[in-house]
């Protein structure tokens, strides 16, 4: 990893008109309209899972100092959500073992939100009594992956979100419902897309204000992604939906495209395309948030995020890993 530029725009200002960093929010800057795709939305809500779905498949631990930082400095880069951690048990991620520590620690800044993922009710509990304000459940359109991930079955699964969802609703919480192997299992290939639409219209139906479609093993393409979200928005309202994209064949930028051409409003990523699933081999991380930024705001869609701030906690937190950052533009943007 190179040096930040004293400025990031410099490394990008030959040739370019890159007066928009500060803002991320590119055409509209510059007082154009977005004549690209007429349909795409005006604008985009990024969820920012880095420090939870980015981290929890590191193999060296990351001390809890680390990941505080790292969700302090993106609470300043105009992201609206930042899931921080996850209340499951440290035997099965002991990565996120400090969930109750990280969710104490962090300054929380009034207009972010900080979901956490419970598993079930006793992680719903845990995570309330540490601060959490919003929550998430996960499930799978996989039965042999939901038995691998949560270790019980699809239907199983089904009776421990019930069971969130009635107290979260007593409390007020809201919950987001997250839908793994949307697109395909690394144990049973192929996914119908009837299979997804089917999990995501129980957990809408349970009380998810937002349900987000994971290609856990980033194995999808434009083409299959349509389909799938075809067969999902008859049941559920594209307002209510969102995109979890994997990068593992080079595909999610292209698949959060199509995916913003259907009419889908809210993406999730990754700082830096930190992440991987540890229950699917060579599955690489998230689609850098970076990348995404980059892609909304040459085509005039507003993020409301700063984009050189962005870069900046990406850069923190590979030094600090002493890893490569997965972006490539951030890859473009820092001086070797």
């Amino acid at each position: 990893m190179g040096n930040v530029p004293s400025t990031i725009k410099e490394c990008l200002s030959s040739g370019l008109n890159m007066d928009w960093l500060s803002t991320g929010d590119t055409l509209l800057a510059l007082g154009l309209q977005n004549n690209v795709i007429p349909a795409l939305p005006e604008f985009v809500k990024i969820v920012e899972v880095g420090p939870r779905d980015g981290l929890q498949n590191e193999k060296v631990i990351v001390p809890t100092e680390v990941k505080i930082k790292l969700i302090n400095l993106l609470s300043e880069t105009g992201l609206s959500v930042i899931e921080a951690t996850s209340f499951v048990s440290p035997k099965w991620v002991p990565q996120l073992a400090d969930h109750t520590e990280v969710m104490r620690g962090i300054k929380k800044c009034p207009k972010v939100c900080y979901p956490v993922l419970t598993p079930n009710l006793h992680g719903f509990h845990a995570a309330i009594e540490a601060g959490a304000k919003e929550v998430a459940i996960f499930g799978a359109a996989s039965e042999t992956f939901s038995k691998v991930n949560t270790n019980c079955s699809i239907e199983e699964s089904m009776l421990r979100f019930e069971e969130v969802i009635r107290s979260a609703k007593d409390g007020n919480i809201p919950v987001r419902g997250y839908v793994s192997c949307a697109i395909g299992c690394p144990y049973e290939g192929n996914i119908t897309p009837a299979k997804v639409a089917e999990v995501a219209k129980r957990m809408y139906s349970m009380g998810c204000y937002e349900i987000s479609l994971g290609d856990t093993t980033g194995i999808g393409t434009p083409g299959n992604v349509k389909k799938m979200l075809e067969a999902v928005m008859k049941e559920i309202p594209k307002s209510a939906l969102a995109v979890h994209c994997h990068d593992t064949y080079g595909q999610a930028l292209a698949n959060v495209f199509v995916a913003l051409q259907m009419g889908i409003s809210v993406v999730d990523c990754s700082v830096a395309g930190l992440g991987g699933c540890p229950y699917a081999n060579g599955a690489s991380g998230n689609v850098s948030t970076e990348d995404v930024v980059y892609m909304l705001s040459g085509l005039g869609i507003r993020t409301g995020i700063d984009l050189s701030k962005l870069m900046e906690a990406g850069h923190y937190i590979c030094k600090t890993l002493n890893r490569k950052t997965n972006s490539k533009v951030a890859q473009a943007c820092y001086k070797p």
